[in-house]
């Protein structure tokens, strides 16, 4: 099973029941997860920083996502983090809030994105870092490029068919993962 853990709030994850979350991923404070979202090995998701009044917003991970192995969700005084519906947050990305990920999106291997708000579609590719700005519905990261603030998005092209396509592709294997998951894990 999973470690889940309250935070020093008392602050308690909310897990669906269609979610498979892997027995190394730890889950700490206000963290809700929806319905078939797959949550790898080693992942962290920790919504335990309060601010200055003592609140925590959530950590919201979207029905259908994938939060993949070694990725680390985490925000600063309480701040939200929001990750949409059928999104996929690839191999060790940290995703630092305050930050809100759209829908199908799809986040590549060791991105880091933080303070900024990625909408609906992006492709941000690998090894990326995105910081400080909104990036526009549809837009492609390529891999190592790094975003500092909105100025830096007027080089950036829309979103091609191919890397739609491909993260649809993983997005749906990982739901396909979290049932197969759950399945085995109800067997044991």
């Amino acid at each position: 099973m999973a470690m889940l853990r309250p935070n020093p709030r008392g602050d308690f994850p909310v897990v669906s029941e269609s979610a498979f979350v892997d027995p190394t991923a730890i889950l700490c404070g206000h963290v809700i997860v929806e319905g078939d979202v797959f949550i790898g090995p080693y992942a962290v998701i920790r919504a335990d920083e309060a601010d200055e009044n003592g609140h925590v917003e959530p950590i919201r991970i979207g029905s259908g996502s994938n939060i993949q192995d070694g990725v680390v969700i985490h925000s600063k005084d309480g701040a939200a983090v929001t990750i949409g519906s059928r999104t996929s947050i690839a191999h060790r990305s940290i995703i630092h809030g305050p930050c809100t990920v759209g829908d199908e999106v799809f986040i590549g291997f060791n991105s880091v994105i933080f303070n900024c708000t990625v909408e609906r579609g992006c492709v941000v590719r690998h090894n990326s870092v995105v910081e400080d700005c909104v990036l526009p519905a549809e837009f492609y990261i390529p891999s190592t490029t790094t975003i500092h603030s909105n100025t830096d998005l007027l080089t950036i092209p829309q979103v091609t068919q191919d890397a739609t396509a491909f993260s649809e592709s993983v997005a749906e294997m990982n739901v396909s993962l979290a049932h197969s998951y759950r399945r085995i894990a109800n067997q044991l």
